[in-house]
Formats: structure tokens, sequence, C-alpha cells
């Protein structure tokens, strides 16, 4: 089951704004969007966290809030997404787009409300490998708790989370398949590594 963290007022503000304005709606680079008919409405806003190419020794690698993303729906379908992202003035309004994520997002979320374990979904960004997972943090809270780091600008992934990589994913990895942590970050880990300099030691 999931138990979304709400999204900040102003990023849910500014794609409302963004939906109101036929000018970004004409300008937007998604056909999808600009032929809908009847109102668009955006819904199950997911905070977006980017993957560090690197952690400290010993620890998982952390992670930065970069944005909010709203699915957009048009009647019952979903038709794109919009992007939010914190400036100095706070949450403003990025982009429309559309594409496979979108859909693979969604499928994900129905996915993952079939589970047994109360999970708040977030997004997980790798840009190295353009990879886009859904991120299954695990609720330890009661009923009706909020999530006090929803949007803190670093957090490390927990074990008990789960990572359900959205199609298309990077070869050898598993679209849609929730994997433990444990499992995959260190596969993820192991491709973002530096190559080794030309010259050094082989590790014994």
């Amino acid at each position: 089951m999931l138990r979304p963290s709400p999204a900040p007022a102003p990023a849910l503000r500014s794609v409302l704004a963004a939906l109101g304005s036929p000018t970004a709606v004409r300008e937007a680079r998604t056909p999808a969007l600009r032929a809908a008919q009847g109102p668009l409405s955006p819904e199950l806003p997911l905070p977006v966290h980017v993957l560090g190419v690197t952690g400290a020794p010993g620890h998982p690698p952390r992670t930065r809030l970069a944005g909010w993303r709203f699915l957009i729906r048009n009647g019952d379908r979903t038709i794109a997404a919009a992007d939010t992202m914190l400036t100095p003035d706070g949450w403003s309004f990025s982009h429309f787009f559309e594409g496979p994520y979108v859909s693979a997002t969604e499928r994900a979320l129905h996915q993952a409300e079939g589970l047994p374990v109360a999970y708040r979904p977030r997004l997980l960004s790798v840009p190295e490998l353009y990879m886009l997972t859904l991120w299954l943090h695990a609720v330890p809270e009661p009923d009706g708790a909020t999530a006090p780091d929803a949007d803190d600008t670093t957090v490390a992934p927990g074990a008990a989370d789960l990572m359900v990589p959205l199609a298309p994913a990077p070869p050898g990895i598993a679209a849609h398949r929730p994997y433990p942590v444990a499992d995959l970050l260190p596969v993820l880990s192991t491709r973002l590594a530096p190559p080794p300099l030309l010259g050094s030691a082989a590790p014994a």
C-alpha cells in the first residue's frame, strides 16, 4: 500500500498556473497535452531524488531532492507529466513532458498499491545510467503520520526500502521488478564507479 507525501503547495500552484496558461500548454513539447480536450489535472505528486555517483566508504549512496513530478490526467487517462524545481525563490514549474516513463510510473504505482507493507513513493533518478526507479520508502509510522523527511535535501535509502526500475531499464536490470535496496544499490554503485586509472595496480 502507498502513503504518498503531500507536495509542497507552491510546487502544485506552479503546475496549476502552467496548465492554466494557453501559452505554456501550446509551447509544451508534448503532442498529447496540446491535443487534449477538457480539463487537465495534476495528480500523484512524487518527490524526485537524484542518486549521488559515489557515497562515503561504508555508507549507502546519498540522494538529493531535485524536484517534484506530477502526472497530468485528462479525464481517466494520464497523458503527460509536469516537473517542478527548487529555485532561490522556492518551488517553480520546470516543464511538461511525455514518454515511456509516464506510463511506467503509473504502472509501478499500481503494482505497489497491492503490496502488504506501507511505503512512501518517491522517484530515484540515476542520470549517468539513463535510469529512473520508483523508490518505495518503508513507512514505520502509524497510519496517518506524515513523512518528516519528504522534503529533505539529502536522504539515504533504508534497508527495508524497495526499488522498482521503470521501463526502459538499463541492460541486465529487470524493469518493474521490486528489488531490495541491498540487492540493487551495489549493482548501481559498481556501474557508477569510475574506471581504474591506466597503469594502476589491480585490487588484491
